[in-house]
């Protein structure tokens, strides 16, 4: 693997933890418009006890660690493959 070859997957790899970030970035910011915004619609109650804000909090949370499954499953299946490639 040559320079060029190096600098285009690691271009890749910034350009997919970009937009993974953007991701969690939204979906994280989103929710805390929501509960900043729509105060009553986060307070409604899907069972007693249990309110839309707490399963879309629940939801913020399992996204993250979802976008990281992403992240980890496209760097183990591209980026470390492409750059083992290279020492060979």
């Amino acid at each position: 693997m040559d320079v060029q070859d190096l600098r285009a997957l690691a271009k890749r790899r910034w350009r997919v933890a970009i937009q993974l970030s953007a991701v969690v970035f939204a979906v994280y910011f989103g929710f805390i418009f929501a509960v900043a915004f729509a105060k009553e619609a986060m307070a409604a109650q899907i069972v007693p006890g249990v309110s839309i804000g707490i399963v879309l909090g629940a939801l913020v949370i399992v996204g993250a660690w979802v976008t990281t499954w992403i992240y980890v499953r496209w760097a183990n299946t591209h980026f470390d493959t492409g750059v083992e490639g290279g020492r060979k």
